[in-house]
C-alpha cells in the first residue's frame, strides 16, 4: 500500500492550481491520502479560500490523473477544518509566488 500511497502523491504533484498554476501538493490542498486497495483511493483535501468555483476542475484533473496511473475509484473530500493558510505551502511554492 506504501508503494500505491507514493504513487498517488506523485500524480497529486501534477495537478495544478487553475489559477496560482502551481502542484496542490506544494500549496498544501492535499491533507490526507488513504488507499483503500490497489485501486481505490479516498483524498481529504482542501481550497485556499472557502467558495472558490474551482474544486469541480481540480477534482476532474486529479481524478484523471489517477485513472491513467490505474487508479480508477478515487473519492475526493472537500473540507475546511482546518482552513488552509500560507504556512501549509511548501517552501518551492512560497519561492514561487514570492512569499
Amino acid at each position: 500500500m506504501a508503494d500505491i500511497k507514493k504513487k498517488v502523491l506523485k500524480k497529486l504533484g501534477e495537478v495544478m492550481d487553475p489559477e496560482l498554476h502551481i502542484p496542490i501538493t506544494d500549496l498544501g490542498l492535499v491533507y490526507e491520502v488513504k488507499v483503500k486497495d490497489d485501486k481505490s483511493v479516498n483524498i481529504k483535501m482542501t481550497l485556499t479560500t472557502i467558495g472558490c468555483p474551482l474544486f469541480s476542475v481540480i477534482e476532474q484533473e486529479i481524478q484523471n490523473k489517477l485513472y491513467q496511473a490505474g487508479i480508477p475509484n478515487v473519492k475526493t473530500e472537500l473540507t475546511f477544518d482546518p482552513p488552509w493558510s500560507i504556512e501549509k505551502m511548501s517552501e518551492k511554492a512560497r519561492a514561487q509566488l514570492g512569499l
